[in-house]
């Protein structure tokens, strides 16, 4: 995810967090300073840091159940909503899911029990108040706010955990699909009711309901791209008649193609048709501000660009797109010439085609 800081890596899942946690901090900081004082302010920030260690912590749950599967997780990100783990899939069997979702609760369920049957926390709703009852127990606090992630990712609604164990019951039923629609319309709705909660007073529920209407909506579309590539090749879906720039071309030579023509992203080849970088129109633009028009396009092309066979299977290039957030995926053929390239774009087109044949 763009905008993160790496922290660490554990097993080959890379750790990092989002910029937006520090303004978290910061606002509970600033909050507690401002309506108590300094010490309150450090109580709230330390408390958020523990509250987010137990979040990590969930996300490891999910991950090391999946790997039992085969499933990797390249990534775990920190958002002020919590953390968001990036499988490389998610598990096809209905059963295999369930196990993955509940293993997240489970682990704050654990830490609860350690802190209150292990460590004499007391159970104590009015804790999690950072406004009040500064002294109670910090480990009260702790063990409150676990059980209450428990509470929150067991409501059955995308994308919480409870909604991937609906969707996994439902699915049994009618369909991977179809389950996934309905598990993430209930996720929408949801989010709504806390929309409009948050506007009595409560700024966080609104940011949490933000999340969750995206992030159901993006699952459902997700889920529904891959039912729809389902049995395409890459070179089913690829754009095939495309201009391209060479590594002595300029940002004024592309600024011309972009013009003249309807593309936004352009191949960069060398002279065998092997692709060195694609130019992203946002680059473009970037280096003709910066930069001027004489700019190589070799010092503003994007060089990391996944590449994939045209015999590669359309949801393997989709899954692709979603774990590098890639612009776009260069097609080979036989001879490791670039035939073609996929964007987001074109996908779209292609499903709207699909839906319209299906209807």
């Amino acid at each position: 995810m763009s905008w993160s800081f790496q922290l660490f890596r554990v097993g080959g899942t890379l750790v990092q967090v989002h910029w937006t946690f520090f303004l978290l901090l910061a606002w509970f900081g600033a909050i507690q300073w401002m309506a108590v004082g300094p010490e309150a302010a450090v109580f709230a920030v330390v408390f958020i840091l523990l509250l987010f260690l137990c979040v990590l912590l969930h996300e490891f749950g999910h991950i090391f159940a999946a790997r039992r599967y085969g499933i990797q997780t390249p990534t775990i990100t920190l958002l002020p909503i919590g953390g968001v783990a990036s499988m490389e899939r998610m598990p096809e069997k209905p059963g295999q899911e369930i196990v993955v979702a509940l293993a997240g609760p489970a682990v704050n369920v654990v830490i609860a029990f350690v802190l209150i049957a292990i460590l004499g926390a007391r159970i104590d709703p009015s804790a999690i108040n950072l406004t009040e009852n500064l002294g109670s127990d910090m480990l009260a606090r702790v063990a409150f706010a676990n059980i209450a992630l428990v509470a929150f990712n067991l409501i059955p609604a995308f994308p919480m955990d409870g909604g991937r164990v609906l969707r996994a019951i439902l699915a049994i039923r009618m369909g991977f699909v179809r389950a996934t629609q309905l598990a993430a319309n209930i996720g929408q709705m949801l989010a709504i009711a806390l929309g409009f909660v948050g506007l009595l007073g409560n700024p966080l529920l609104i940011l949490i309901a933000i999340f969750i209407y995206f992030a159901a909506t993006a699952e459902s579309q997700y889920v529904e791209m891959r039912s729809l590539a389902r049995g395409y090749l890459a070179r089913d879906a690829m754009i095939t008649k495309f201009e391209s720039l060479n590594p002595l071309s300029t940002a004024d030579d592309a600024a011309a193609l972009l013009l003249r023509t309807t593309q936004q992203e352009f191949p960069v080849l060398d002279s065998d048709s092997r692709l060195q970088g694609i130019v992203t129109r946002e680059r473009l633009i970037e280096a003709l501000r910066d930069h001027g028009g004489s700019t190589p396009v070799t010092e503003f092309m994007e060089k990391d660009i996944p590449v994939v066979m045209g015999t590669s299977t359309l949801e393997n290039v989709i899954q692709i797109m979603q774990q590098k957030g890639a612009r776009a995926v260069a097609v080979n053929g036989p001879d490791n010439r670039l035939a073609g390239f996929i964007t987001p774009e074109n996908f779209a087109e292609m499903m709207m085609i699909g839906r319209a044949r299906e209807a």
